[in-house]
């Protein structure tokens, strides 16, 4: 039998009040996305990878199970727990630390982290976002990257759903 260290990639894993400590040892510019992230799949890793191109630093903050839950995806949802979600999210290379917020939004945790770059997954009108005025009253940048055709978790869900 041979013991095995922890994964390093679990330091990634950071709770909310040891953020600014942590994000302060990581290189500028800083980009923060947030997001669910319920089932990986690869329009998540093209987005991520993109969003990390942005900058030198990428933050994913997951929404958590009961910030989820109300986003009204389904009473199932999500279908991985927010640790377990975590542990993937923080396995990925291009991104650099790993958070949770209990919120609707993650509006208080930008406040907090004050990021350079805030990235949105999909067709937001990001002017009309709260985060975006936030990120840019000091002189962030805010935008949206298109997600990537045929991937969404809901339709795997669904799929999953119907099978025989």
């Amino acid at each position: 039998m041979h013991d095995f260290a922890p994964p390093t990639f679990l330091a990634k894993i950071c709770a909310r009040a040891d953020l600014p400590a942590r994000l302060a040892a990581l290189p500028r510019p800083w980009v923060f996305t947030n997001g669910v992230f319920d089932i990986l799949h690869r329009g998540h890793a093209t987005y991520l990878a993109q969003a990390r191109a942005l900058g030198a630093s990428l933050v994913v903050a997951l929404n958590s199970d009961a910030s989820a839950r109300r986003l009204g995806k389904g009473p199932d949802r999500p279908m991985n727990a927010e640790a377990d979600r975590a542990v993937l999210m923080a396995a990925l290379g291009d991104v650099d630390l790993v958070t949770w917020f209990d919120e609707d939004t993650p509006q208080q945790l930008i406040a907090a982290l004050r990021p350079d770059i805030l990235v949105k997954g999909g067709d937001y009108d990001m002017d009309k976002l709260a985060e975006t005025a936030l990120v840019r009253s000091w002189g962030g940048r805010a935008l949206a990257i298109p997600f990537v055709d045929g991937y969404s978790t809901t339709a795997l869900v669904q799929k999953i759903r119907q099978a025989p």
